[in-house]
Formats: C-alpha cells, structure tokens, sequence
C-alpha cells in the first residue's frame, strides 16, 4: 500500500528545501506521494518557521484543524519539524497530545525512523538535536523539479543579531564540503535543472572543506568561501545561472564583488538585507556593520557589475526606534535605488536580546512607519520594472502561468516574473530573450524575440528550430 504524506511549508526558502528532502527521504524508503489535500494523507507534516510574531499559535491553529482528521482516521501520523519545532520541543505535544512526532531542522534526516517509532507506539517522539552537518550525509539524491532548484550549503547563523531567533533554533554555522555541494549540484544538472540557488541563512559566510592536499599528501585544511563555490558550479555542465540567498552584509566582501564581475552565471541581482538605515538601530540590533561600509560594499559591486538588481529586508519600529532612525532608513532607500525589497514590523521572539529592550514608540506609529517605507518601496518597483519595457531580457521558463495556461512563464536575471504566450512546452527548461512589453503590478509580459509581431505577422529566424515557432501574438 502506498503511503500517502501531506507537507505544509512555513516561511523560508530553506524550509522550501527541507520540505522537498522530507519528501525526498520518505519517497526512497517507503515509496510515498505527496497529496494535496490533507484529509486524503496517511502522514501530515507541518514544517514550521518561528521568524515572524504569533508563529507558534499559527502552528497550534493548523495543528487544531488536523486533530479532527486524526478523529476521523487514528492511523494518521503527524508531524511538527522546523524552527517553531525545535524552539518548542517537548511542549508542543504537552499542548497538542495527539502530535506523534517533533523533530528539528538538523534532524529530519531522521524522520523515517521517527515515523517507525512512532507506529510503535513508543509514546511522544522529540528529537530537537543539533547533529551538525550529519543530515546532508544521510539525505537520498536530490530530486529535481523543474528547471530550478535549491541546494543548502550551509546551516545555523552564529551572528547573534539581537533580534533574530535562527542561532537558537538552527544552531550555529556549519558549512558542507565543497565535493559533497558540487556533487549535488552536478546531479541536478543531470536531471535537466539550469539554476541552481544556493542557500544558508548567511549563505555568504559558506566555509566548505575541499579536501584538499599538499604535495607529500597532507591535509591542507583549505576551505572555500561562497565565491568559489560559485566559480565551481559554473563551470558544471548545464548550469547557466546561479544564485545566492541569504547574505549578510558583514560578509559580503571582495571575492564575491570579483565573482559577480567575473561569473556570467552568477545572476546580476542581488538580495543583502540591511534592516535599517540608521547606525544606532543597527549597533542596537548587533549588526556589526556601520551605513556607511554598507554604502561602499553597494559601491563596489555596482562598479564591477553596473547591471546588478539590488533588494533588501527592513525592519521597521524596533525597540527605541526614532523619527531620525525611520528617516534615515528611507534616506537609503531612494539612494541606493532598491528594487524589490521586504519590509516588517519588529516582533519580539521569545529568548532574543531585543524582546527585553524598552520600547515606548506607539503600535500605531510604527504601522505608519511601515506604510510609508512600503509606498516608496513599491514605487521604486514599479520604476524598475517600467524601466525594463521595451528591452530583451534573458528568461529562464519555468513552466506554465497558474492564472493563463495559454502563456508560458519564467524568471528574468533580476528575479522578476515574466509571461509571454506560447502553445510549445518544449520551451520549459530553455533560456528565451524575451522583449519586455508591459510591466503589471506583480509581474511582466513579454513577446520572444523570435516571435515579435509586426502587424499580425511573427518574425522567424530561418533556421530555426519548430519547437521555437510560436504564434505571433499582440
């Protein structure tokens, strides 16, 4: 009998990633599928993200609508992973009695072998550990998706910003060894993956062991950094396009500014989140990094890249926050021209530093804080992207639209949504230069340069191949 498993997914993109090795591991050892809808599952598995305020009773609210599955169907297992998870521990079955399993980011390597316990009915099963970096070491092949795909590199922060929860419940940094990365990434390019985006939650301070010898034999203890992680991933075959997410400014330093000059795949967009625009902000939150080497890190990567995209994350109304620190803030945004960009309002977690810091700034203040820092957000946005009709951007297609099956969709170098129509799948997987036609609040539309219409007529190239002809369209 096939077993059946359900994943919800909370937060980050590294939580995207563990989701699909779950999913991985589960379909190697038990031959599982993924279903849709939770109440056609043998096993529910809810992987949690402890970032944002409320995001354990968001975790409890999910977990009351499957109790009345488990009603239904005793059978059914579920599981709690992720940060919430390992934040939690023990408690969360204390309050939710009918949670089989609990397991941690660094531990669901582990999960069949929970699951097993569990159906034994070796009472609740908790295992929040930090194993360090035993779980890549235990993980079956990667399985691609698509033509894009998430490779995490390294886990844990150890910068101890004082506002952030992912040190306490991702453990400290651990990076992967530069074969076992590259390894992966080349098996993924085997399954028909183009883009790969590495991943860590401060992916750029990535320290791998290369293994590597002197000349009598001897370990040499070298590691590679971030910049030539991507060097090396170029030069796999089939690769055409790298990312990187997410960065620190603190380590964002000169190989990787010479990687983005010198790496045609390392995509020319840049996520490097600065939180606030204001030095006492930032001493308070532990950032270790003042506006200004901030500005000039921006600096010199725009010299060596005049191209690059650049977004970031703000948190706006942390404790002891002024009218001046806010100014500040929006200052650097019209200046250093953000494109798409996060913004928040500080939340305390729980253990962290901040969430003991006075804070007198009313809620109601802060929520115009942000609505205004969102408002020129958005409009620089949309400056950006109407900036890009009228040009030929290169357009990794992804797959088709969800909201017009008639267009194909893909991704721009700078990380935007484009869709154009075309009846061909043949495309999916391929890069296309697309002409930017119009730019919508949320995405772009666009015409193949090999098909632009002129009257009602497509241009075609005379060699070109049938799976590239497509209709011309207005």
């Amino acid at each position: 009998m096939v077993t059946r498993v359900h994943v919800q997914t909370q937060g980050c993109q590294m939580n995207e990633y563990d989701s699909s090795r779950m999913a991985d591991l589960l379909r190697e050892r038990d031959g599982a599928v993924l279903v849709d809808a939770p109440e056609e599952a043998d096993i529910l598995l809810l992987n949690t993200c402890s970032i944002r305020e409320k995001a354990q009773e968001k975790v409890f609210h999910q977990l009351g609508r499957w109790k009345r599955i488990k009603a239904a169907r005793p059978d059914v297992l579920i599981g709690v992973g992720g940060c919430v998870a390992s934040q939690e521990g023990a408690a969360i079955h204390a309050r939710a009695p009918y949670v089989d399993v609990v397991f941690g980011p660094q531990t669901l390597h582990r999960l069949p072998e929970l699951l097993d316990r569990a159906r034994r009915g070796d009472g609740p099963v908790v295992d929040v550990s930090f194993p360090l970096i035993e779980k890549f070491d235990a993980l079956p092949e990667p399985r691609a998706e698509g033509p894009t795909a998430y490779v995490s590199v390294m886990e844990g922060c150890s910068r101890y910003c004082t506002f952030c929860v992912v040190p306490y419940t991702r453990g400290e940094e651990v990076s992967r060894p530069l074969a076992d990365v590259m390894r992966e990434v080349a098996a993924l390019a085997d399954q028909g993956v183009r883009e790969v985006n590495f991943l860590g939650q401060n992916v750029n301070a990535y320290r791998g062991e290369t293994g590597e010898r002197g000349e009598r034999g001897e370990r040499k203890g070298r590691k590679a950094d971030l910049a030539r992680l991507v060097r090396d991933a170029a030069g796999i075959d089939g690769i055409d396009r790298i990312r990187f997410t997410t960065s620190h400014p603190l380590a964002f330093g000169n190989a990787l500014i010479e990687a983005f000059r010198d790496v045609p795949e390392l995509a020319g967009h840049l996520h490097l989140p600065v939180q606030s625009g204001s030095d006492r902000v930032l001493a308070a939150m532990q950032r270790r990094y003042t506006v200004m080497q901030y500005r000039e890190k921006i600096r010199r990567l725009r010299e060596a890249r005049p191209d690059v995209a650049l977004s970031s994350d703000f948190i706006v109304g942390f404790p002891g926050e002024t009218d001046r620190d806010f100014e500040d803030t929006l200052k650097l945004v019209r200046e250093l021209d953000y494109d798409l960009s996060f913004s928040f309002l500080y939340s305390p977690r729980p253990g962290t530093p901040a969430a003991s810091l006075p804070d007198d700034t009313r809620p109601e203040v802060k929520r115009h804080r942000l609505a205004i820092l969102q408002d020129q957000l958005r409009a620089q946005a949309a400056a950006h992207a109407a900036a890009m009709v009228g040009g030929v951007e290169r357009v990794l297609v992804t797959g088709r639209s969800t909201r017009d099956p008639g267009q194909l969709q893909g991704r721009t170098e700078n990380n935007r949504v484009v869709n154009f129509r075309c009846a061909d799948d043949g495309l999916v997987g391929a890069f296309v230069d697309v002409r930017i036609t119009e730019a919508l609040p949320n995405s772009l539309r666009g015409v193949p340069v090999f098909a632009e219409p002129i009257g009602a007529e497509a241009v075609d190239s005379p060699g070109m191949p049938d799976m590239l002809r497509v209709p011309a369209t207005t």
